[in-house]
């Protein structure tokens, strides 16, 4: 297992480095000048030619490149160009806002997820198999802009359960957060609820049709103790996948979702960086987020050596 653990480690530094240069020149190749958008078109050249030198805009890309990484890795993100204010705050406090958003969702979408895709594969072909993946596919198909408008309408406005507005203070108690990060949640539950519950229906169902399952009836296992001890183990080896992609999707894609509820959470950090096209916090929070991808991703891969031995053995063998 440390084997496995230690392959898994040097695999994840080399995504990051990889995936660091990536950033900083697809950064570095998007179309305008920087210098421009913070100054002004009406601005003279000298000045623009002055802030491109106080930037540091006018050094070699391997020097810029090197003192950036340098710099993240050692806690350093530099200085937001639009605001003139450190990045690191700025994104950490955008992070921790996208963080409970995201463990709210998962909190939901998780075993409801689960609890569908294991109903309908233990009824495939039946009545309410069909209801559960018409119904799953037809919400997951809907834009997230249209789902929470439609749940503003009818929470916000029309029952007056939840706010419509969901824009959170920083150092808000967690329960006073709570009502405004359901309506939110539950519109990228309803993003990943079909996701999740297909991958379980076709992981339960390929179970349920290998030999050991109909020994263990056989046998004289009652059906919720067959699928708790036997077929869920390995039926969610699939589903694991996608929560860990999902949770970097989660992070920084809910751009949409964010726009619509207006919460503060690190995708609406994004388009504002687009925008102003502030280039060092476009790359804070590009590196922050495959920091996320490649964690969830190992904890992932951990998960499923650990649900299933074989992985981590064959690794060790190679």
């Amino acid at each position: 297992m440390i084997q496995y653990l230690l392959r898994r480690l040097i695999l994840l530094g080399g995504t990051i480095l990889i995936s660091s240069l990536i950033i900083f020149l697809i950064c570095r190749l998007l179309p305008g000048d920087v210098a421009r958008v913070l100054l002004g078109r009406e601005a003279g050249e000298a000045a623009l030619a002055a802030l491109r030198a106080e930037l540091g805009l006018d050094r070699p890309l391997p020097i810029q490149y090197l003192d950036w990484l340098i710099g993240f890795v050692s806690g350093d993100w530099g200085m937001a160009y639009s605001t003139r204010q450190p990045i690191r705050p700025m994104v950490l406090e955008r992070l921790a806002n996208s963080l409970l958003l995201a463990g709210a969702t998962l909190t939901l979408s998780l075993p409801l997820g689960i609890a569908l895709g294991v109903w309908a594969g233990w009824r495939a072909g039946k009545l309410d198999d069909t209801l559960i993946s018409v119904s799953t596919l037809a919400v997951t198909g809907l834009p997230e802009f249209v789902t929470g408008l439609l749940l503003i309408d009818l929470f916000a406005f029309r029952l007056r359960w939840l706010p419509a507005n969901s824009s959170i203070r920083p150092d808000t108690p967690f329960f006073e957060i709570l009502p405004q990060l359901l309506l939110p949640a539950i519109t990228a539950t309803l993003v990943l609820l079909a996701y999740i519950a297909r991958l379980t229906r076709a992981g339960v169902i390929s179970e349920l049709e290998q030999e050991y399952t109909r020994t263990a009836l056989l046998k004289g296992l009652s059906p919720l103790t067959m699928l708790r001890r036997h077929v869920l183990r390995n039926a969610l080896l699939p589903t694991i996948t996608v929560v860990a992609i999902s949770l970097g999707w989660l992070i920084s894609g809910l751009i949409v979702v964010e726009n619509v509820y207006n919460y503060p959470g690190i995708g609406r950090l994004l388009t504002f960086a687009i925008d102003r096209r502030d280039l060092l916090l476009l790359q804070a929070i590009a590196m922050v987020t495959v920091v996320i991808f490649t964690v969830a991703n190992l904890l992932a891969d951990l998960m499923y050596a650990l649900l299933d031995p074989r992985i981590r053995l064959g690794s060790e063998e190679r």
